[in-house]
């Protein structure tokens, strides 16, 4: 039996990857901060899918002795690993000169560390058939971002590495980073969006939707899907406005709003 590790498992786009893959009846190693969410969300799926194999292990994904440990937990029960989808970030966004030296580890061991050493855990535990890594990327990263530079920054570099790493992988992997745009999941994520006027609501997308479009993604083995009419629109026409525009334009819009929810 192989399972799919999903981190960021109690989360909005998490919990949507979570549901879609249990009503698929595929076992499930869920992976978040909580120990006591986990539980509960291990819970809802054994009422709602009896037979589904479901086994969960909290993990600090910023803390490589925690990240250790959770692969400790898979081996002492035997567990080879199907596929990751990597959802967990951290997306904390306000000027550069704000960030606490703590929120800079935070967002970069989240977003990038964490990711490259569970693709390595999974890829070194997998079953026998091919392995499937996914990574939820960001639109973030089709540019520099001021007032979300790291966020974007780290983005952008979970794309190269997956990237790169799918091509360390081929014929033993698929390997497929996603670009999804805003995902309205919690409140300050949804007060977000709004306030990026008429594209930021266009380009917005249910995180059912996300999952169910990032798993087709990977199913066909794409090395980079951008996830959305509107987001593929924009991420192909950008290329045509000079950068320094682009930022100016980025500035103009996310120097409006604060987000520091994690």
């Amino acid at each position: 039996m192989e399972y799919t590790l999903v981190t960021g498992a109690c989360g909005g786009l998490g919990g949507a990857f979570v549901n879609l893959l249990a009503a698929r009846g595929e076992p499930l190693f869920l992976t978040g901060r909580s120990k006591e969410r986990l539980a509960a969300l291990a819970e809802r799926l054994k009422e709602r899918f009896p037979a589904l194999p479901v086994e969960v292990c909290p993990c600090d994904l910023t803390d490589s002795i925690s990240r250790q440990a959770l692969f400790e937990f898979a081996d002492g029960r035997g567990i080879k690993f199907r596929r990751l989808v990597y959802v967990a970030g951290v997306d904390t966004q306000k000027a550069a000169e704000k960030y606490t030296e703590a929120k800079i580890v935070l967002q970069a061991r989240v977003n990038l560390e964490g990711a490259v050493s569970l693709a390595r855990g999974v890829f070194g535990r997998r079953g026998e058939g091919r392995c499937e890594l996914l990574a939820v990327g960001s639109m973030s990263a089709s540019c520099p971002m001021p007032y979300f530079a790291l966020y974007s920054a780290t983005k952008k570099a979970l794309e190269q590495f997956w990237v790169a790493l799918r091509t360390e992988l081929k014929g033993r992997a698929k390997v497929t980073v996603v670009l999804p745009g805003g995902i309205p999941t919690r409140e300050d994520i949804k007060e977000n969006i709004r306030s990026h006027g008429w594209f930021g609501r266009v380009s917005a997308l249910p995180p059912e939707v996300v999952a169910k479009k990032s798993m087709r993604a990977l199913s066909r083995n794409r090395r980079r899907a951008v996830i959305g009419f509107w987001n593929k629109l924009l991420y192909g026409a950008q290329r045509l406005v000079p950068l320094s525009l682009r930022m100016r334009v980025i500035a103009r819009i996310w120097s409006r709003t604060e987000k520091d929810a994690f």
